[in-house]
């Protein structure tokens, strides 16, 4: 059976971080694919400025022009809002109709998946691989009873958790300071070329 590992995101920018995370689940897993899916319009962030998507959708491309295993999926960011995980699945799954999908999270995200739209639909659609972050527990008890099953269909990555936010990367930015090695050359080219992230 074919595995696809699906990364959604803002990527406002894509970092090593996201890269790292999609290396380590597909070569753990054996996932015959990573997409790459940017959000439109994320739901968890409103009230707060997003780069534009074509800006997004074309350096999410740049970070992963070098790993063929990688893909820019538009599925997510070409249709109409609401933006959520539950809905886009539906829409991935027909172009994998044999494949088994795998959601790749962080800790922080497991640890709040009771708070996304319809967390008992979304388990029943595709397994999670989640890579454990710094500082972020998981009270399993608290989990279970919020999202029944979800322990059964969650895979645990292993490897060094990269600290790292698109976030903190902007504000790095805004302040003049060197984003060297924190994202891919070709997305720092892009970043410097549209004068993105800077007063």
């Amino acid at each position: 059976m074919r595995r696809i590992g699906l990364l959604g995101g803002t990527f406002d920018p894509p970092h090593v971080g996201h890269l790292w995370l999609a290396e380590v689940a597909r070569e753990q897993l054996g996932l015959n694919e990573v997409l790459f899916l940017p959000v439109g319009e994320p739901p968890h962030k409103e009230g707060r400025r997003i780069t534009a998507v074509s800006h997004r959708l074309t350096m999410t491309q740049l970070a992963i022009q070098d790993n063929l295993a990688f893909a820019l999926d538009t599925t997510d960011s070409d249709r109409p809002p609401p933006h959520t995980t539950v809905t886009l699945l539906p829409l991935i799954q027909p172009q994998y109709p044999d494949a088994q999908l795998w959601l790749i999270i962080g800790a922080d995200s497991l640890r709040d998946l009771p708070t996304w739209v319809e967390p008992q639909r979304l388990i029943s659609q595709c397994r999670l691989a989640v890579l454990p972050r710094p500082g972020v527990e998981i009270d399993w008890q608290v989990l279970e009873t919020a999202v029944p099953h979800i322990r059964t269909i969650t895979h645990w990555l292993e490897g060094p958790s990269v600290a790292l936010s698109a976030t903190q990367i902007r504000h790095w930015a805004e302040e003049g300071r060197s984003l060297r090695y924190l994202i891919p050359p070709a997305v720092l080219a892009y970043i410097q070329q549209q004068r993105l992230y800077s007063h």
